[in-house]
């Protein structure tokens, strides 16, 4: 396992390197179904979605997709990023590396790849099938099609979905934390900020509308969150604003409460109409909520994985792609492959040490969810 490390690093920066922003990962796409193939998987394809692609590791005798016969397990991780930048090596110990979420996805790829070695070379029996899926569309705008592409076509067939992180070594997220998102544009006539004084100003408003939803009353128990993570608008700086825009990001450990903190930003958004500004919300993505007990067989062995090669294991909420089929009933956890911080950020890293670690318990887990 040591020996494969070095290979894993490598190839993670390679994939990192290029580009595939959403709708746009049809590169890295081809070449992570390359390496599929020369890993041993068949029936690897990039499906009608255009970006989800399961690879599969087929038992003898072969039983095909969507079939009856036979038991399925997809571990799902996402290949998309903002385009490449520098990545590089800050001492031996961490790799840090931009784009942003590169260390939480990029990094789940090699070690899917590392765990096709001891599968096809029969270091462990498979008594059904098993298949990576990369999903794509994780973006904020979007509801997360490459899941629902998978569970479209598989539904409750598979044995389980095991859903892969880069970071959160150690931590299984068997509850899957609700999310709702919203796009909030504002539009007016515009003009000049000196002979059009007094008439609305898209940002004005924006910002002034802005201002009341944040100071809505959050819960401590569940724990609900608000954010606003992009605001834009504007044309220039003497220029009355024609157009404004923010997106916001609504998360509760709650489905109820998450539905109630939606209300009331809709309640706010639609009780501010007035002449001369068009104001829309719009919907641009939302996770659901579910839980898997923490006494599932799934949840039990995937903790025993983790204290096997010596990490303590700890049940976790999280909002990650095991969010849709833990809302329908399915059996599904995400797991961590090594550690490090700066999540979201320019600053973002992985720690090198513990990927070995993270593959043995992945490939651990993987061959024993079949007993």
């Amino acid at each position: 396992m040591t020996n494969l490390i070095p290979r894993l690093l490598d190839l993670a920066i390679a994939i990192q390197q290029i580009p595939a922003p959403t709708f746009h990962e049809a590169e890295r796409a081809r070449f992570v179904c390359s390496r599929f193939l020369e890993e041993g998987l068949q029936d690897v394809e990039i499906d009608s979605v255009g970006m989800s692609m399961p690879g599969l590791l087929t038992p003898s005798p072969h039983t095909a997709p969507g079939s009856n016969t036979g038991r399925w397990l997809f571990p799902p991780t996402s290949t998309r990023s903002f385009p490449p930048m520098l990545t590089w090596v800050s001492g031996a110990n961490r790799i840090a590396s931009w784009p942003l979420v590169s260390a939480t996805t990029r990094w789940a790829w090699p070690d899917c790849l590392a765990c096709c070695g001891p599968c096809a070379s029969a270091t462990w029996s498979c008594p059904a099938m098993f298949g990576w899926l990369q999903t794509f569309a994780r973006r904020a705008w979007v509801i997360w099609r490459g899941m629902q592409a998978l569970i479209d076509r598989f539904g409750s067939g598979p044995l389980a979905y095991i859903v892969v992180e880069g970071m959160a070594l150690g931590q299984i997220y068997q509850r899957g934390l609700g999310v709702q998102r919203y796009r909030l544009s504002v539009r007016t006539a515009g003009g000049h900020s000196w002979n059009d004084h007094g008439q609305p100003s898209a940002v004005h408003e924006l910002t002034a509308l802005s201002t009341r939803i944040l100071s809505l009353e959050l819960p401590h128990q569940p724990r609900t969150t608000l954010n606003v993570g992009i605001i834009s608008g504007g044309s220039s700086v003497n220029t009355i604003a024609a157009e404004a825009m923010l997106e916001l990001d609504l998360r509760s450990e709650s489905a109820a409460t998450l539905k109630t903190v939606a209300g009331q930003v809709e309640q706010i958004i639609h009780s501010v109409q007035k002449p001369g500004v068009k104001i829309e919300l719009e919907s641009i993505g939302k996770r659901p909520s579910g839980e898997l007990a923490a006494e599932h067989r799934l949840v039990k062995l995937a903790q025993a994985c983790v204290r096997a090669v010596g990490i303590e294991a700890r049940l976790s909420i999280g909002s990650t792609d095991a969010n849709l089929p833990l809302s329908l009933g399915f059996p599904s956890i995400t797991v961590g492959l090594t550690t490090g911080g700066k999540s979201h950020s320019v600053y973002e890293y992985i720690n090198i040490a513990p990927l070995e670690k993270g593959v043995e318990q992945l490939v651990r887990l993987v061959s024993q969810v079949w007993d």
